[in-house]
C-alpha cells in the first residue's frame, strides 16, 4: 500500500487517511491504489462495519495530481487504479463517512457524493474546476449532483466551476453537518453505525441508496469521455499552464 495512505481500525471503523500534506493531498496513482486496497479489504472483513475517509489539517484533497494528467495527455493510458477505486466506492456495501477540513477539490468533492455522511469544518472549500482544465465531470457526479442539490446548483459546481464554502455545501446537501472537529464527529457517527445490527444496517442503506446500476453506468460513460478529454488540445494547454505557474 502507498505510504501516502494511512489506515487504522478501531471499534469496527476503518479510517482511510490521505497523507500527502506537501501536495495538499493531490491524488496520484499510488494513492488511488492504496485506497482501493484498503476499501477492498474492508469490504471482505466482517469486523469492519463502517469506513471514514479523512485528510490532513487544511486539505481533504486538492484533486488529481496534474502531473499524472499530463502523462496521459502526452500519450499514456488512463490509470486502471482510478477506475477501480471509483467503481468500488460506487458499489461499496458498508457505510462511508467523510471528514473534511479545508480544501476539497475535484475528486475531493465528487468522492463525497458517494458518502453516507459528510462532516466538514467551517473553513472547508468545495470546488470542481473540471472545465477550467479542459476536462469534464467524473465519479458519476453528473448524475448524482443534480439529484442531490438540484440542476442549477449542480451546474454552478460542475460546469461554472464556482466554489462552495462550507455553509453553501451544507445547504446543497453535499455536507451533513459543520463541526470544528469534523474527524471526531465522523468517527463518533461511524462508531454508532458500527454498533447497529449489521444486516438491518445493510438493508436500510440499500433502500436509501437505491439501485446502483445507473450510477455505475454513468461512471463508465464519464470515464470514457474523461479519458478522451485528457488528450485534447484544450486539456494539454490547461495542464501546461497549471504546471508552469
Amino acid at each position: 500500500m502507498s505510504e501516502l495512505i494511512e489506515t487504522g481500525a478501531e471499534d469496527g471503523v476503518l479510517t482511510i487517511r490521505m497523507n500527502r500534506p506537501d501536495k495538499k493531498n493531490a491524488l496520484n496513482r499510488d494513492m488511488y491504489q492504496g485506497m482501493f486496497e484498503a476499501l477492498q479489504g474492508a469490504s471482505g472483513d466482517a469486523a469492519i462495519r463502517a469506513v471514514v475517509f479523512a485528510g490532513v489539517p487544511g486539505a481533504f484533497s486538492a484533486g488529481n495530481d496534474i502531473k499524472d494528467f499530463m502523462a496521459i495527455a502526452e500519450g499514456g493510458s488512463l490509470p486502471a487504479e482510478t477506475g477501480d477505486f471509483l467503481r468500488l466506492v460506487a458499489g461499496f456495501d458498508k457505510p462511508m463517512i467523510a471528514a473534511v477540513d479545508g480544501l476539497a477539490i475535484g475528486i475531493g468533492t465528487t468522492l463525497l457524493m458517494h458518502c453516507d455522511l459528510v462532516y466538514a469544518s467551517p473553513r472547508s472549500v468545495f470546488k470542481t474546476p473540471f472545465l477550467d482544465l479542459g476536462v469534464t465531470p467524473e465519479a458519476a457526479s453528473s448524475l448524482i449532483a443534480p439529484r442531490m442539490m438540484g440542476d442549477q446548483r449542480a451546474f454552478a459546481l460542475l460546469v461554472l466551476g464556482e466554489s462552495f464554502d462550507a455553509d453553501e455545501a451544507r445547504q446543497a446537501g453535499l455536507v451533513y453537518k459543520l463541526a470544528d472537529a469534523p474527524e471526531e464527529e465522523a468517527l463518533r457517527a461511524a462508531a454508532g453505525l458500527a454498533g447497529k445490527p449489521p444486516e438491518a444496517l445493510r438493508i436500510a442503506r440499500d433502500l436509501l441508496r437505491g439501485r446502483r446500476e445507473d450510477v455505475l453506468a454513468r461512471m463508465e460513460e464519464e470515464l470514457q469521455i474523461f479519458a478522451g478529454r485528457l488528450r485534447s488540445a484544450e486539456a494539454r494547454a490547461a495542464f501546461a499552464a497549471f504546471l508552469g505557474r
